[in-house]
């Protein structure tokens, strides 16, 4: 099992500044961190990478999409935006040593048509993530699906949905996550959620109910963590948490008052709750 830390809960955009919350996260015990890729600069991502691989940490990425660049746009020109921004994203994480970059990369985050998805839409986002999937597997990345719930997209929103998904895809470099903040507004029998999708996930998020402190609110972790251990999980649980440091990030985070000490007491407390639900 490999633990990991999104750097979200200090940034939307990891800089030298932040070389230190690097060098604790590999003093308390984190195996590695996911990467905010909003600032799609390779050069800058490869002197992160370097850091990174001086302090012995992996690394995963994260990013979305705008209404700018959205891959089940009717418009086909905004269609043509999203593929070529995710290829930047993916130039992007490769150059920082990432091998996965993961996200709701679907669509729009935070955008809603007033009803459910369409065909149509079905059909543009799997052209456009085949596509950047080809281009992920020449750079040794793969695409992570991430689903929402129905308050932040509504694309795809349960994890079944995000399985077909991707198994109609049938791309090795296109997969799916299992996010715990997510299933547990959407899913009505977490075991039954991840078994029947466990096929195509690669990756985990660790985020409590109200987005804080692993271990202490009310997402069903017993379930959770025993479902991970019956399904021989063996990749990344990476802590996902928001404070209050990315407004630009608040109207899809919801975050809107503090919901913890310290940055540095989630991140230790959250690593311990997680070493010991596994053990």
């Amino acid at each position: 099992m490999k633990y990991g830390m999104n750097m979200l809960l200090w940034t939307s955009d990891v800089t030298e500044e932040h070389f230190g919350i690097l060098e604790s996260l590999k003093s308390w015990g984190y195996d590695g961190v996911e990467l905010p890729v909003f600032d799609l600069d390779p050069a800058k991502f490869a002197r992160i990478g370097k850091k990174l691989d001086e302090l012995g940490l992996g690394r995963t990425a994260v990013t979305v999409c705008s209404d700018a660049d959205n891959p089940i746009s009717p418009d086909a020109s905004i269609r043509a935006a999203a593929l070529t921004r995710l290829k930047k994203a993916i130039d992007t994480v490769a150059a920082a040593g990432a091998t996965q970059l993961c996200g709701p990369i679907h669509s729009a985050l935070g955008t809603f048509s007033g009803t459910g998805p369409t065909a149509d839409e079905w059909k543009y986002a799997q052209e456009a993530l085949s596509k950047a999937a080809d281009h992920a597997r020449q750079n040794n990345v793969t695409l992570v699906c991430e689903y929402l719930n129905r308050f932040e997209c509504y694309f795809l929103t349960n994890a079944a949905d995000d399985a077909r998904f991707c198994r109609e895809v049938n791309h090795p470099n296109l997969k799916m996550m299992y996010d715990t903040f997510h299933a547990n507004i959407e899913e009505k029998d977490l075991a039954a959620a991840m078994r029947g999708c466990w096929d195509q996930v690669v990756h985990v998020h660790i985020s409590e109910n109200d987005r804080s402190t692993p271990g202490e609110g009310h997402v069903d972790w017993k379930t959770t963590f025993q479902t991970l251990k019956e399904l021989k999980y063996d990749g990344w649980l990476m802590v996902e948490a928001f404070g209050l440091a990315l407004p630009a990030l608040a109207a899809a985070t919801k975050v809107w008052r503090r919901m913890f000490p310290s940055e540095e007491y989630l991140a230790k407390n959250a690593l311990a709750f997680m070493k010991r639900m596994m053990s």
